[in-house]
C-alpha cells in the first residue's frame, strides 16, 4: 500500500497540546496554547516551543525570556482551546477559564495549578525560522502533581488523561500499548519444575 504524499508545508499531527504561561514582567500574565512543543535534549534538559510573531504572547516571551509549559488533559480541553483562540489582548484567560496561578520556583511566570505537569523554562536562543519562531529553552524545574505519583515516586501521566491535537481536533491519548524496549525484551522463562 502506498502512503499518501503531501507538499511541504502540510504538517502531520498528532502533537501534544500544551498551555504555555508567560508574563511581561510587570504583573501581566497570559496563556497561549501551543502545538509546536517538544523535548530537544536530555542532558542538559532542554525544550522548545514555536510561536508566531503576531501572537500577543510573543513580545512577552522576547521581553522576559521565560515561560512555563503546562501539560493539558481531557479535563482541560475546553480551556486549552479557549487559550488558543482568544487573545490576551482582549481577555484575562486565567480569570475567564478559572485557572489558578501557582508560583514558580525559578521564573517570574505563573504555573497553572490544574495542570498535572508544569515545566519552568528559560530561553537560551530564538530561531527565526519562518511563520513561527522557535524558543529554545533550558528546563529549570519540573513540577508534577503528586496524585499521579506511586509509592516508588514513578509518575503516571496516563492517569491524568493527556490531550493531543490532530488536524483541528483534541484527542485523549488512550491506553498503554507497551513500555520502552518491550519489542526487544527477552521473555521470562517459565519455571523448570514439572508437576508430577
Amino acid at each position: 500500500m502506498e502512503k499518501e504524499t503531501w507538499k511541504a508545508g502540510n504538517m502531520l499531527y498528532p502533537l501534544p497540546a500544551v498551555m504555555v504561561s508567560v508574563s511581561d514582567g510587570e504583573g501581566n500574565d497570559n496563556i497561549i496554547t501551543v502545538a509546536w512543543a517538544g523535548t530537544v535534549c536530555t542532558n542538559p534538559p532542554m525544550v522548545s516551543i514555536s510561536v508566531r510573531p503576531s501572537r500577543f504572547s510573543y513580545d512577552m516571551l522576547r521581553k522576559t525570556g521565560e515561560f512555563v509549559i503546562n501539560l493539558t488533559t481531557e479535563k482541560l480541553a475546553y480551556a486549552t482551546d479557549y487559550c488558543g483562540v482568544r487573545s490576551g489582548r482582549d481577555v484575562d484567560k486565567f480569570k475567564e477559564m478559572k485557572l489558578t496561578k501557582e508560583k514558580a520556583d525559578f521564573v517570574k511566570v505563573p504555573m497553572i495549578a490544574e495542570s498535572p505537569v508544569s515545566i519552568e523554562c528559560k530561553v537560551r536562543q530564538v530561531l527565526e525560522l519562518g511563520s513561527h519562531h522557535m524558543f529554545l529553552a533550558d528546563v529549570l524545574a519540573v513540577h508534577a502533581d503528586p496524585q499521579y505519583m506511586d509509592e516508588k515516586k514513578k509518575f503516571h501521566l496516563n492517569d491524568a488523561k493527556p490531550l493531543v491535537y490532530s488536524h483541528g481536533e483534541y484527542l485523549g491519548i488512550g491506553k498503554k500499548l507497551g513500555t520502552f524496549g518491550y519489542s526487544v525484551k527477552k521473555k521470562k522463562k517459565k519455571s523448570g519444575k514439572k508437576k508430577q
